[in-house]
């Protein structure tokens, strides 16, 4: 299947990539929320950080990255927080 991440502004092709191993396309992303697929780029790389979560809740909204409100990366910054304990 072709990615449809790849017209996204914010997905480079390491983060494309590393979505398209957890078959993740934008439109799963949608139905699955940032969350959901946030976990599992995590489970599969304990290392993702919180700019990943950002690009993804952009990437739903169609926005860029720094357009992102500040209560969607306050949100994230708590669910980044507790994924660490």
């Amino acid at each position: 299947m072709i990615s449809d991440l790849s017209k996204q502004q914010n997905i480079g092709k390491d983060t494309e990539a590393k979505l398209m191993q957890v078959e993740m396309f934008l439109c799963r992303i949608k139905v699955v929320g940032t969350e959901q697929a946030y976990l599992q780029l995590h489970a599969m790389d304990p290392g993702a950080c919180i700019q990943l979560l950002y690009v993804l809740h952009a990437a739903i909204e169609n926005i860029p990255v720094n357009l992102l409100s500040e209560v969607k990366k306050q949100e994230s910054k708590l669910f980044h927080k507790l994924l660490q304990k």
